[in-house]
Formats: structure tokens, C-alpha cells, sequence
């Protein structure tokens, strides 16, 4: 049903603060933005190292559906968002588990998503989704091209970059004694 924990989401009261202690401070690339005039909110994915994402949540104005959870505080987790491969199978298995979920949309082949709240999942608020996670970052934390692997020289032999399925790019530096046992280990599977 999850494929994977995509990103941890952080409610922020100062977002040009927030956005600037991560990128400034570690170094954070962000990447798709936007703001939801009708929930009165803005949100950014951000991406750390290889594999590590976050999202920044912040209200754009009084009535924002984040009032409440900013109320007594400058910011905090706000959910976790897992990804699924299907939508619809994940809904049918929380339904037939007695898993009670809310907020369901459906957006077409970008974003499909639902919510269980706090009270049912130990208090922490869970965003399963449907998507496609290289859609949402930065070009430079991406495979170019559609690529799913690249392969440099480097002084101790070669830098093997790989697409993530979750998305972004592992790379892994191997000395040359290692790329030549790699050359025989793909031989040996053909």
C-alpha cells in the first residue's frame, strides 16, 4: 500500500525565516511551490542530500486552514505525507480496516490524496498520496533527461549516478577496481 515516507511537512508562521534557515543553513534546493487562494495558503517542497524532501506550509492570509494549528506557536510538523502507488487501493484498505480518512481529492494524473487524522493515527496527521515524485523537485536534484543513470570519471575511478524511484538521484563513487568487478557482475547477468 506505501511505497515510501516522501516528505515531512513543516507549518511555519515566518516563511521567508523558515526558507532561509533551510536553504541558507543546510543547503535546502527548492523546488514546486504554490499558493491555495482558497485554503489561504502557500507550500514548498524543499530537497536535503540525495533523498531527503520537506514541504514548508505557511498561511497567505487570516483564515487560512492552518490558523489553528499556528495559533499558540512559530511553527511545527504538520503531517507526513507516505506515497501509494494507488489511491483507491489504499482507500479500500483503511476502509476495510475501519481506518477513518478524510480530505479525499482527486486531481487527475498529477495528485490523488487523502488524509487520516491525528486521533486515528497516534497523533500524527498522515497524507497518503498518489504522484509522480520527480514532478515536484528542482531540476537540479533530477535525472536529465528521462536518464535513469549517468556515469562520470573521477580520480579514483568513476561517480555512478542513479534516478530514484522515489525520486531525485543516489550517486556512489567506486575506485577503479570496483567498476571493473561492476563490468563483470553485468556481463554475468546477460
Amino acid at each position: 500500500m506505501i511505497l515510501r515516507i516522501d516528505h515531512v511537512a513543516l507549518a511555519v508562521q515566518d516563511y521567508k525565516k523558515a526558507f532561509e534557515f533551510f536553504t541558507r543553513l543546510f543547503g535546502a534546493i527548492p523546488g514546486a511551490y504554490a499558493e491555495d487562494g482558497s485554503m489561504k495558503y502557500l507550500w514548498q517542497i524543499c530537497s536535503l542530500g540525495d533523498l531527503s524532501r520537506f514541504e514548508l506550509l505557511t498561511p497567505t492570509g487570516p483564515g487560512s486552514f492552518l490558523d489553528g494549528f499556528l495559533r499558540n506557536r512559530q511553527g511545527g510538523v504538520h503531517h507526513i505525507t507516505m506515497q501509494t502507488p494507488d489511491i483507491h487501493r489504499a482507500r479500500r484498505t483503511l476502509e476495510e480496516n475501519g481506518i477513518p480518512y478524510f480530505g479525499f481529492n482527486d486531481y487527475g494524473p498529477v495528485w490523488k490524496e487523502l488524509f487520516i487524522h491525528p486521533r486515528d493515527a497516534f497523533g500524527v496527521l498522515i497524507q497518503i498520496a498518489e504522484f509522480q515524485p520527480d514532478d515536484w523537485l528542482s531540476p537540479q536534484v533530477r535525472m536529465p533527461g528521462g536518464r535513469r543513470w549517468s556515469v562520470e570519471k573521477s580520480d579514483s575511478g568513476a561517480q555512478l549516478t542513479f534516478g530514484n524511484p522515489g525520486g531525485g538521484t543516489v550517486t556512489i563513487e567506486l575506485s577503479a577496481d570496483e567498476v571493473e568487478s561492476l563490468i563483470e557482475d553485468l556481463k554475468n547477468t546477460i
